[in-house]
């Protein structure tokens, strides 16, 4: 008998007929009275536009019931969603990798009343693929056809291949979900599980990020005027994309404000000897050229810092020169923690957020005189908890992070470089 492993078969069409968009509020109430009739979770999905857009809203939402069928919606279209979100707001939500797609369709009034994950389950099951046909595959024996996955969903009318991609993608959350709450109960996780996709659930939208200008790929200067240079081209370029509603790197790209941030240009012809440049067209460069003359006649007081400021820890790769034995008790939490995730067989950021570990060794372990005793318990479960931790995870790390705080006062450890 062969040991081979057959190929699974890449499901391309539902199991009923692709239906019509629904792009009318006639249309909305049909397809709210049909989800309503259905029973059970309701599979959800959303399409953005991400690689072409400068916003992140959907641009196509995907139902899908037992009893109710698929249905896909055209939130431009959609005008009132108030039939729609009340039929929404009693069932659970059926997501995959539900932190992406909330945020849409919280933009228009829809919002769960409580939600199962696939992805997050998968990661709480330590599986080694957590894409939706990944796990398709690996519980379904069937495996999705990805390909319109960064397509631009904003086109209008949008593609019946893409119209099919977009029902597939929720015609098997069900009974994947199915799979994975049996899996979750069989390993004593469903309760994690369940504490994590309420933790999603109320996790708010990412609000106003002041310093996101400094990403800027490639950015290396750390000058303040430099860096100023690569600010004000990152908001003439921010405005315009808002403006056209394209993605920013489509207006100007990354490259472009490096190189003008490596060695800013004091006249308009170095400007348009930037790499680059040249392949702007002619209505923007005005603009650009107006951005950096802004940067370089700011006065002193008005320059950017060298780094942002923030009310955050530092990196803990400069702990080591803040002080040694804080870092070699962030090291010794972060090893203990490492060998603890593989004993649990699950991802370490999955078990507790490296931010989270930050947070409580910098306010915990800090200080120049080493520990030589184990930290209480119910002090690190309290630092947990005020870090974001769920419940489940103090139960699982907090002893673990207070016997790593403790360091052998006649046996300093050199510390280690960190790979966080």
């Amino acid at each position: 008998m062969s040991d081979e492993v057959s190929p699974a078969t890449v499901l391309r069409a539902p199991a009923a007929e692709v239906p019509p968009v629904v792009d009318s509020a006639p249309a909305l109430v049909e397809c709210a009275a049909a989800l309503a009739a259905g029973e059970g979770p309701i599979a959800v999905d959303a399409e953005r536009a991400g690689s072409y857009r400068y916003t992140q809203r959907a641009y196509l939402l995907q139902f899908h019931r037992r009893g109710a069928g698929t249905w896909l919606v055209d939130p431009i279209a959609i005008a009132d969603w108030a039939p729609l979100a009340e039929v929404l707001t009693g069932p659970e939500w059926v997501l995959h990798a539900a932190s992406q797609d909330l945020p849409g369709l919280a933009e228009v009034g829809l919002a769960p009343a409580s939600l199962f994950d696939t992805e997050l389950a998968g990661r709480l099951l330590n599986l080694d693929r957590v894409g939706l046909s990944a796990m398709t595959e690996q519980f379904l024996g069937v495996a999705l056809a990805k390909s319109h996955s960064a397509a631009d969903w904003s086109r209008r009318p949008l593609p019946d291949a893409w119209l099919t991609y977009a029902a597939l993608d929720v015609e098997l959350l069900l009974e994947l979900r199915d799979h994975l709450v049996a899996e979750l109960a069989e390993a004593g996780r469903l309760d994690w599980a369940e504490q994590e996709f309420e933790f999603v659930r109320n996790t708010p939208p990412a609000g106003p990020q002041p310093g996101r200008w400094r990403r800027v790929k490639g950015l290396k200067a750390r000058s303040p005027r430099a860096l100023a240079v690569a600010r004000e081209l990152w908001r003439a370029r921010d405005d315009l994309a808002r403006a056209m509603d394209r993605t920013p790197s489509k207006i100007l790209p990354d490259p472009v404000i490096a190189a003008a941030a490596a060695k800013p240009p004091t006249t308009y012809v170095e400007m348009m000897a930037l790499p680059g440049m040249d392949k702007q067209p002619a209505d923007r460069r005005g603009r650009w050229w107006a951005a950096i003359e802004r940067a370089l006649a700011l006065p002193g007081a008005d320059l950017p810092p060298g780094r942002e400021p923030s009310d955050e820890p530092p990196n803990p790769r400069s702990w080591d020169r803040i002080s040694p034995a804080l870092a070699i008790r962030y090291e010794q939490v972060r090893t203990a923690l490492t060998e603890h995730c593989e004993n649990l067989a699950i991802p370490r950021e999955n078990l507790v957020a490296p931010r989270v570990v930050r947070d409580v060794v910098w306010r915990l372990g800090g200080g120049t005189e080493p520990v030589v005793e184990p930290a209480d318990v119910a002090v690190v479960a309290r630092e947990l908890a005020a870090a974001g931790a769920r419940p489940w995870q103090i139960e699982l790390v907090a002893e673990v992070i207070a016997q790593g705080l403790v360091v052998a006062a006649q046996a300093p450890v050199e510390a280690k470089p960190t790979d966080e």
